[in-house]
């Protein structure tokens, strides 16, 4: 079996012009949002770079970047199951830097210690939503201890919203709509699609962009 870094070609997609801010939802109420309001809302997607980790000169790079900083957006993607009892461990991980995306397919176990380095780091926030399931699949592939995770959906449970999903957050306050095209596709796949690649940067983003969110409006003021 052919393992290890240098067996994988690096994606890289360009970093896009700034991008304006985002528009405010339509009768936002930070609690909620209906249906329509969240068809009115315009798409967004991740415009900047994004990083498939695939040469020791991207691990490299992760590393360097990643461990300066304060808040990392996270996430995990998994090989869908549609029969009953069926399950799988997550393929992908996503680390948002205020920087790029990076995106480390778990099929190379090099990529292994750096992405528990960073989980176990109580210097840096991991911003997620639902992160116990999360954590969960990522502990059976590899073993590591979390410091320091915040899960966005409980923190907007505990400020009284009652949607707490990364879609309906980012419409109630970021203003604008994530699409799941791509949620059930193949993520154990040996190369990503762009579609894919794309999909897997926008949530990872989404979640570091709530995180700052909910800390300017002081919603992480009080923990859950």
């Amino acid at each position: 079996m052919r393992t290890g870094l240098h067996t994988l070609k690096a994606a890289i997609l360009p970093a896009a012009k700034e991008t304006p801010p985002p528009v405010v939802a339509p009768r936002q109420t930070f609690h909620e949002i209906s249906r329509e309001d969240m068809l009115n809302l315009p798409v967004r997607r991740y415009e900047g770079e994004i990083v498939l980790v695939a040469t020791p000169h991207d691990l490299a790079r992760a590393h360097k970047d990643l461990l300066h900083e304060k808040v990392v957006g996270f996430d995990t993607e998994t090989r869908p199951a549609f029969k009953k009892g069926e399950s799988y461990p997550p393929c992908l991980v996503q680390l948002a830097s205020a920087h790029a995306v990076y995106l480390f397919q778990l099929r190379e176990t090099v990529v292994f210690p750096l992405i528990a380095e960073i989980m176990a780091s109580a210097h840096i926030v991991k911003a997620g939503v639902s992160v116990a399931d999360d954590l969960r699949g990522l502990k059976s592939v590899f073993p590591f201890v979390e410091h320091n995770v915040i899960d966005l959906g409980k923190a907007a449970r505990h400020c009284g919203m009652k949607q707490t999903g990364v879609r309906n957050l980012a419409g109630m306050l970021l203003g604008f709509r994530i699409t799941k095209g791509n949620k059930t596709s193949n993520w154990a796949a040996h190369t990503l699609t762009p579609a894919q690649i794309n999909y897997a940067a926008t949530d990872a983003w989404a979640r570091r962009e709530l995180y700052l969110d909910f800390a300017r409006r002081g919603f992480l003021a009080a923990k859950p």
